[in-house]
C-alpha cells in the first residue's frame, strides 16, 4: 500500500529564527493530526537538528512538510533541502561524534534514529537533502 499525502506545506530557513519558526509548525500539525506526545518530541527534536544543519552547513534552504497516509496510519513527513556545500562522506557524517562544526555530532544520526524513515541524499558542491517521516501509532 503506498502513501498518500494529504497537506503541504514549504517553509524558508534562512535565520536563527526560522529553526523556531518551523519547529513550531511541526508541533502544530503533529497535534492537528493526532500524534501522540512521544511522537510529537521525536518529530519536533528531528526538525530541529535538521533546520540547524540546512542553516550552519548548507548556509540555508527550506523544509517541507507532508502530511501523509497509509490505511490507518497518518504521520509527518519532512524534506530539508538546501544547495550548500554538499556532503563528501554521507557515512562518515552519519557516525555520531563526527562533526564539522563544533557541535555534539549527533544531528544526522540522532535525526535518523528519532524517524520510522529516514533518506538522505547529496552531492557535494551541489547541497544536501534529506527526508524524515514519523508515523502515529495506530
Amino acid at each position: 500500500m503506498g502513501v498518500d499525502v494529504a497537506a503541504t506545506d514549504t517553509h524558508r530557513i534562512a535565520e536563527a529564527e526560522d529553526i523556531v519558526a518551523v519547529r513550531q509548525a511541526v508541533r502544530l500539525k503533529a497535534v492537528e493530526i493526532g500524534l501522540n506526545l512521544v511522537d510529537q518530541t521525536k518529530i519536533v527534536t528531528a526538525t530541529s537538528e535538521l533546520a540547524r544543519n540546512t542553516l550552519i552547513h548548507g548556509g540555508g534552504g527550506s523544509m517541507t512538510l507532508e502530511v501523509v497516509h497509509n490505511g490507518h496510519r497518518r504521520g509527518i513527513r519532512l524534506t530539508f533541502e538546501d544547495h550548500g556545500p554538499g556532503i563528501a562522506d554521507i557515512g562518515l557524517a552519519m557516525k555520531d561524534g563526527y562533526t564539522t562544526a563544533g557541535g555534539m555530532g549527533l544531528g544526522l544520526g540522532g535525526a535518523k534514529r528519532l524517524s520510522d524513515e529516514f533518506d538522505i541524499d547529496s552531492t557535494p558542491g551541489q547541497g544536501t537533502r534529506v527526508s524524515v517521516l514519523r508515523w502515529g501509532k495506530v
